[in-house]
């Protein structure tokens, strides 16, 4: 493969790499190798192309569609992903271990969906140390005719958004087949690179408030419930409590980063609307981060209403169950809010 350019992201001191290249995904060298591969497809349709990856890989001997039959973890209601088992090829040029297919059932604008591909690598990249490196061709710009320009801003959006973030991902390689098409997105890559280049890392001041309220707006009622029995407890308490919709185009990431780094502590509350929220997903995962890297805990979970909970939300963080909106459970888990934190 050529590499066209290069992009530094920093995390802190610590340096990730989000870089651009002309060539095969098919056809990688050993030294090429990364740990999981991104394809795009439509949703349940697999059907192996002459012009897609999933063709390409299909005639390596790799079937999306087969591994499609036995996935290791399904994300696709609330994060447009799934990702394979671990993957046994002999065929020269496989290398890499896994693959996420991208593949949003609710279609939405390019820089809605393709965050989702970093959503949903959170709960399978487990480790805080960025030694991940991750391979894709520029999604959704092929049969699904999204335009190549428009996904590139998105995907170096999110990208940089997370790896700034601390998302454990040490290389991010975009890789386009196509030598003509290759030469147009060095063109837009070296634009957009000015954007990030020097991509702002803020040092945390005091904090405006003292906790941030995840929610879905659909649990409003009981969530007012919540926010006054925690008034009661504390009358001086400073909350953040979002009542607008916040807009979910280039910028809702950072929008979000900004409100959650001005309170101290984050108040999750699960429920069926709010595991398919993408504003709650980005407000989760971004309290988490911070939750890892700080010396004290800062997210605090109460499962409001039943709902299946993905693995990392019931493994990572204990919960106070308060299913379903019990007023008495939930005047208890304030209690034990403070008594935690």
């Amino acid at each position: 493969m050529e590499l066209l350019d290069v992009l530094t992201v920093y995390h802190g001191t610590e340096a990730r790499e989000i870089e651009l290249y002309q060539g095969d995904l098919t056809s990688l060298k050993p030294e090429e190798a990364v740990d999981i591969l991104v394809v795009s497809a439509f949703p349940n349709d697999y059907t192996p192309t002459p012009t897609s990856l999933i063709g390409a890989l299909y005639s390596k001997g790799v079937s999306v569609l087969q591994l499609a039959d036995a996935k290791a973890v399904d994300l696709r209601q609330t994060c447009s992903c799934w990702l394979s088992q671990e993957i046994v090829s002999q065929a020269s040029g496989i290398q890499f271990k896994r693959i996420l297919c991208f593949e949003p059932c609710v279609r939405g604008t390019p820089p809605e969906v393709v965050g989702d591909i970093f959503r949903s690598l959170i709960p399978f990249l487990g480790s805080d140390t960025p030694s991940y490196k991750i391979a894709m061709p520029l999604v959704a710009s092929g049969d699904q005719r999204e335009s190549a320009k428009k996904m590139l801003a998105s995907l170096l959006e999110a990208a940089v958004h997370w790896m700034a973030l601390g998302i454990p991902l040490k290389k991010l390689k975009i890789v386009e087949h196509s030598v003509s098409k290759a030469a147009q997105l060095k063109q837009e890559f070296s634009y957009l690179k000015r954007k990030y280049e020097i991509y702002p890392l803020r040092e945390r001041p005091g904090f405006k408030h003292d906790i941030f309220i995840s929610y879905s707006h659909k649990d409003t009622e009981k969530v007012l419930l919540l926010t006054e029995e925690l008034q009661k407890l504390r009358p001086n308490l400073s909350m953040f409590l979002d009542r607008q919709e916040l807009n979910a185009g280039m910028a809702w990431q950072q929008e979000i980063y900004e409100a959650l780094d001005d309170c101290r502590k984050v108040i999750a509350v699960y429920s069926p609307t709010y595991l398919i929220s993408k504003v709650c997903q980005e407000e989760f995962n971004i309290a988490m981060f911070r939750h890892r890297e700080s010396e004290e805990p800062i997210l605090f979970p109460i499962f409001l209403f039943d709902a299946k909970l993905p693995t990392y939300m019931k493994v990572l963080l204990q919960y106070v169950d308060c299913r379903e909106g019990d007023e008495e459970k939930l005047r208890y888990a304030c209690r034990e809010f403070f008594s935690k934190f």
